[in-house]
C-alpha cells in the first residue's frame, strides 16, 4: 500500500490526542494529498458526504512486535484482551480507521485539492492510506453493542482552569479545541495522582496540567 495523503492539525504527540474519533468535534485538521493523488476527478462527488472514513497507518508503532492480547487504557491498563477486541496500534498491521466530519473540499490551491476535517483522532503528519464515504444507511448500527467497553463508565468531564495569560498564545479556534481535550480527560484511565504533572505538546506549545478531584489547572510554564 502507499500513502495518498498526510493529515495536519495541532496534536503534536500521541498524548492528548482523542481516544477516540469524534469525541472532540472541535478538533480541525486538513488532508493534504501527496503530488501523484491531487485530482480534483478523484473528489468528485465527495463534497455531498457529511461524513467519511479514514484508513491510516500507526506510523509510530510500525516496527513493534504485535501480540495476540494487549491492555487496553480503558480497562486501567490491567487487564488483557485480544488484540482484534481492541483498537491497539500494535497489530499485525497498523492500520486504524476512523469516522470523521468533512467540514469543506477546496479543490484548487497551491497544494492541490484539500479536505477539512473535524473530530479526527489522529497526531499531526499522520499518512493517510484511503478515504471513503460514510454512507448511514449501512455504516450506523443504532442497537449495536460495545462489548467489554459497555461495562466500563467514561471519566466524568473535568472543569478546566486555563489562566487567560495563556488562552491568548493560542486562536480562539484552536483554545476551544484544546479545551475540550482537556475536560475530556487525557490522562490513563489508569492514573489518578493529584501530585502529578503532566505535559503535552499541542500546537508547537507545551501544555502542563495537573488534576485534583474534578478540577484540571492548567499550569503557567
Amino acid at each position: 500500500m502507499v500513502t495518498i495523503a498526510h493529515i495536519h492539525n495541532d496534536l503534536d504527540t500521541k498524548f492528548g490526542v482523542p481516544r477516540q474519533s469524534g469525541v472532540v468535534q472541535e478538533i480541525q485538521s486538513v488532508i493534504v494529498f501527496e503530488p501523484p493523488y491531487r485530482s480534483p476527478e478523484a473528489l468528485r462527488g465527495l463534497e455531498g458526504f457529511s461524513h467519511i472514513w479514514l484508513l491510516w497507518l500507526f506510523h509510530e508503532a510500525a516496527g513493534h512486535p504485535w501480540h495476540p492480547t494487549v491492555r487496553p487504557p480503558r480497562l486501567g491498563g490491567n487487564k488483557r484482551m485480544g488484540v482484534f477486541a481492541t483498537r491497539s496500534p500494535f497489530r499485525p498491521n497498523n492500520i486504524g480507521l476512523s469516522s470523521v466530519r468533512l467540514a469543506g473540499v477546496e479543490l484548487n490551491t497551491p497544494q492541490g485539492p484539500l479536505l477539512h476535517v473535524e473530530g479526527a483522532d489522529l497526531m499531526n503528519g499522520t499518512p493517510i492510506l484511503d478515504i471513503k464515504p460514510y454512507l448511514p444507511y449501512t455504516d450506523c448500527h443504532p442497537l449495536a453493542t460495545a462489548g467489554f467497553t459497555d461495562s466500563v463508565p467514561f471519566r466524568p468531564s473535568l472543569q478546566v482552569a486555563f489562566p487567560q495569560e495563556l488562552r491568548r498564545r493560542f486562536t480562539p479556534e484552536q483554545a476551544e479545541a484544546l479545551l475540550a481535550i482537556l475536560a475530556g480527560d487525557p490522562r490513563p484511565q489508569y492514573q489518578d495522582d493529584p501530585t502529578r504533572i503532566y505535559t503535552m505538546e499541542y500546537a508547537g506549545q507545551e501544555v502542563r496540567f495537573s488534576v485534583e478531584g474534578t478540577v484540571l489547572s492548567v499550569i503557567m510554564p
